[in-house]
């Protein structure tokens, strides 16, 4: 081989590839000239099944910042009862996923509910380009949705519930109610021929969560000592850096909760509008924040880190119902009264002698009610009259389904443990875990 056969070569080479980079070329200039021009059918699957993927990741560390989050504001003898309980229902909300909540929820859904029966996966090496995904990737997103869902029941009956009845309740709330409710809408259900439009779950996921947690906390009652002589008595949480880290932990997820509800990214403009739900999503958590510090500087003279904390999280559910439409003002005045809520609505809980230990009922039941009203404001397609159709609705089964089961819980193997046992501390009873001396007197 002669110093003139490599570069005659590369030559040769370069003129069979130009046509092809030519075409290259005019297809990428269309594709820039065009936003909305998707890529080719494998990569929009690569990249579909990847946000589902990355997203679902998020959502699942979601369950390590409920799991501080309750951890931080329940008192010391129940820190471990939480933890268990949040890694119990995570893997039980799974089982119960696969064991028929995913067909529930998207499978032959022609009005109320899919069909009961396993999730099937496909198998090794296959993939249907037509669908846009991967179905396993879908599943496991949709997954920790519906493990979100338990992790808000955990917080509310916090310190007074015995671990097996709990989980027992995660089965059915995991494995039917959240499914059934959800196929009104991500199903193509009823609601959703009807014009319901709940982006990420404002109503489908945390509304519902919200609505089993009120069941439970009315139906289980407060904690021993909650509510006495006319007073309110207060319960400092164990850490306050625990309950931080698991807020910063949450509003971290959302990014997934919400921003891989776009449910595509094979786009220019898909790709596009799920960073436009980032920052939605992150200023409606900031103005939360911010309303609850200072309505609790103006209310109380002094700022209530609890309040904060939960207003942050108040303005994420708020914003979930539609996080895409707003503008930036729009979505901080959404997120704004959403922390707005949770300042109010938390004393008036205590009024009521309803205990609520983390203040989820605010944050994701009436925090998620408001989010979902106000959609119509940005998003044209959605009327206020179908919008209150589905609060009301799902509101109403979610409710009703789970008071059935806390009562048949209660006169059954029984909730709550003994005066003594609850007293003592959780976890010393059912964890195994030694309570300290000081903290088995509170």
């Amino acid at each position: 081989m002669n110093k003139f056969t490599i570069p005659a070569i590369g030559f040769a080479a370069l003129a069979f590839a130009e046509p092809a980079l030519a075409q290259e070329a005019v297809e990428a200039a269309a594709e820039a000239s065009d936003p909305a021009a998707a890529v080719s059918g494998g990569t929009t699957y690569i990249f579909n099944t990847l946000l589902f993927m990355i997203g679902g990741f998020l959502v699942m560390w979601m369950a390590a910042g409920f799991a501080m989050l309750e951890a931080g504001l329940v008192r010391s003898k129940n820190v471990s009862m939480q933890c268990l309980k949040n890694i119990g229902l995570y893997s039980t909300a799974g089982i119960m996923f696969w064991v028929t909540g995913y067909n529930l929820m998207y499978t032959d859904v022609a009005s109320w509910i899919g069909t009961f029966g396993p999730y099937a996966m496909q198998g090794v090496g296959e993939a249907d380009l037509d669908s846009g995904y991967s179905v396993a990737s879908d599943w496991f997103f949709q997954m920790v949705f519906c493990a979100t869902t338990a992790s808000i029941v955990s917080g509310t009956v916090a310190e007074r519930v015995k671990i097996w009845p709990f989980l027992i309740f995660v089965v059915v709330l995991t494995g039917f109610i959240y499914p059934i409710t959800g196929s009104w809408e991500w199903g193509e259900g009823w609601l959703d021929q009807r014009g319901f439009s709940d982006f990420a779950g404002s109503t489908l996921v945390h509304s519902v969560g919200g609505w089993a947690a009120l069941a439970g906390a009315l139906i289980i009652g407060p904690r021993l000592g909650r509510y006495a002589d006319g007073r309110v008595n207060v319960f400092p949480g164990s850490s306050i850096p625990l309950a931080t880290l698991g807020t910063f932990i949450l509003w971290l997820g959302w990014f997934g909760f919400n921003g891989a509800s776009q449910l595509a990214m094979g786009t220019i403009t898909d790709v596009s509008d799920v960073s436009k739900i980032f920052v939605n999503t992150n200023m409606a958590a900031a103005a939360g924040v911010v309303v609850a510090i200072a309505m609790t500087q103006l209310l109380y003279k002094k700022i209530d880190i609890t309040m904060a904390l939960n207003g942050a999280l108040g303005g994420l559910v708020a914003i979930t119902a539609e996080p895409l439409t707003p503008s930036v003002p729009m979505a901080l005045l959404i997120g704004g009264i959403g922390g707005a809520i949770v300042v109010f609505a938390v004393p008036m809980l205590d009024k009521l002698k309803i205990d609520d230990v983390v203040g989820a009922i605010p944050v994701h039941l009436l925090a998620g009610i408001w989010g979902t009203m106000i959609v119509p404001l940005t998003n044209s397609d959605a009327t206020y009259g179908v919008q209150a159709l589905g609060v009301v609705s799902i509101g109403a089964f979610a409710f009703a389904t789970s008071a059935v089961v806390w009562f048949a819980l209660k006169f059954t193997i029984g909730v709550r443990p003994t005066e003594e046992i609850e007293m003592g501390g959780m976890d010393h009873a059912e964890v195994g875990v030694e309570a300290y001396p000081e903290f088995a007197r509170t």
